[in-house]
């Protein structure tokens, strides 16, 4: 009432409506609780991508005989490095160069080769006598690609000169070419993202020095 008149005021209607759910306060809050508990499912029964140990047959056998590969690669450099050491004729300075930095990286990438395979809870070597299993044609260890036969290092021992240079060139080209067929079929097929990069890595470093390998003795 105000100077005698009687003021209205307006007062809304009563409704049943229920309010949309995406407006109520309860099913909001339960909609919040469900995605929560969805997301901790997720992460609790999927496997993680990240997993640093996450391996496959393909891992471990590739690992396993590239150490293999390796470690015949350092040493022919070894050998053909040391042929200067005994003979008078020089050998072919960019060989040299090569064959040092052969030595370095395959030894750098075969203490990662071991690191991973500890990781992994796999045997560093394999011991079977049978290689290329994860590739899918198991063979003899002195049948893996590009291994060079007992014969093979025998004549680079006994080389001098130029015909080292060749034969250590010739050798190594055929070594890296088995490596690029093993390492591209691990980029492919691995499991663990840090061994499907080390094999791209393998595949560019080693086809480079095909390259230059081939440019050599080609002159």
């Amino acid at each position: 009432m105000r100077d005698g008149y009687r003021v209205a005021v307006a007062v809304p209607p009563e409704t049943d409506t229920p309010l949309p759910w995406w407006r109520s306060p309860l099913n909001v809050t339960l909609a919040a609780v469900a995605l929560v508990l969805i997301g901790f499912a997720i992460g609790t029964f999927l496997p993680r991508g990240d997993d640093p140990t996450v391996h496959n047959e393909v891992d471990t056998g590739f690992l396993q005989d590239m150490r293999v590969h390796h470690e015949q690669a350092i040493t022919m450099a070894i050998v053909y490095r040391g042929i200067a050491s005994v003979d008078r004729e020089p050998l072919d300075p960019a060989l040299r160069t090569i064959a040092l930095e052969i030595h370095m990286s395959q030894g750098v990438e075969t203490g990662r080769i071991v690191q991973l395979l500890r990781l992994f809870g796999e045997a560093e070597t394999n011991e079977s006598g049978q290689t290329m299993g994860w590739m899918g044609h198991p063979m003899p260890l002195e049948e893996m690609p590009g291994l060079a036969s007992d014969e093979d290092l025998d004549r680079l021992h006994a080389a001098r000169g130029a015909e080292a240079d060749r034969l250590f060139g010739t050798l190594m080209i055929a070594h890296h070419r088995g490596g690029v067929e093993m390492a591209e079929y691990a980029a492919e097929n691995a499991a663990n993202p840090e061994v499907r990069a080390l094999a791209r890595s393998m595949v560019t470093g080693q086809s480079g020095e095909i390259a230059e390998l081939e440019s050599i003795l080609s002159r």
